[in-house]
């Protein structure tokens, strides 16, 4: 099956930006399906239609729903090992003793999702996240710097995890803004000032980062240098 799995951090990161737009195009041009799960539905729709915050957001990503270009995948079996395996995430990591929670449910029901549809690629943008998927080791050492404590890892648990995503893809949100602006779909926003198309594509990339996409800035600085204008 030819699918992109979204998680819930790139389709906020979107809404936020105003860019839910560019899900059409690309989907035209992937010819394949968008799909996210329960739990990340509950996450961008159900638990933020009962605050004031992000409702806005939440309505605007359920239009999007509606018109058919993210679908909700429901299965009980991936919630059922999703559970399994959050719990095995989360026992990878201590700190002070304690377990230190690495990801959510609905970030583990998104990877096991895509591999269950043998999905194109995985969009996610929490670093840590992605780092289950790319390099788990660095996780002990992303977690030291931010609790500011040394954290001992279970290396039996993070084979194991590492071992059942394995060779999931994973994009950004930045990937998606990107071929975006090079398919021309946010040439709206081109105004008249000097270098218009690489301000267009460091406003959308910082857009994304301030929103919650894990890239740095020297990846920023490469893809404007790299990207065809």
């Amino acid at each position: 099956m030819k699918a992109l799995v979204f998680d819930t951090g790139p389709i906020i990161s979107l809404a936020t930006n105003n860019l839910l737009q560019i899900l059409r195009p690309l989907q035209e041009r992937f010819k394949g399906d968008f799909y996210i799960t329960k739990g990340v539905h509950y996450e961008i729709i159900e638990r933020p239609l009962k605050s004031r915050r992000f409702k806005f957001e939440a309505l605007q990503v359920e239009r999007v729903i509606e018109e058919g270009i993210l679908q909700i995948y429901e299965d009980k079996k991936i919630e059922t090992r999703a559970k399994q395996i959050l719990d095995q995430v989360n026992s990878c990591f201590k700190a002070r003793n304690q377990y230190v929670k690495a990801v959510q449910l609905a970030e583990v029901e998104t990877l096991i999702l895509s591999k269950e549809l043998n999905a194109s690629a995985t969009i996610v943008d929490e670093m840590i996240t992605r780092l289950l998927i790319e390099n788990p080791g660095e996780i002990q050492n992303l977690m030291s710097r931010r609790l500011r404590e040394p954290v001992d890892v279970n290396k039996a648990n993070l084979r194991q995890i590492q071992k059942t995503f394995k060779d999931i893809k994973i994009l950004r949100s930045a990937e998606l803004v990107t071929v975006a602006y090079e398919m021309g779909v946010l040439n709206k926003y081109l105004v008249n000032i000097p270098h218009a198309k690489k301000e267009l594509l460091d406003g959308l990339l910082w857009g994304v980062k301030l929103n919650g996409c894990a890239i740095s800035e020297k990846e920023i600085a490469d893809i404007l240098k790299t990207t065809r204008k």
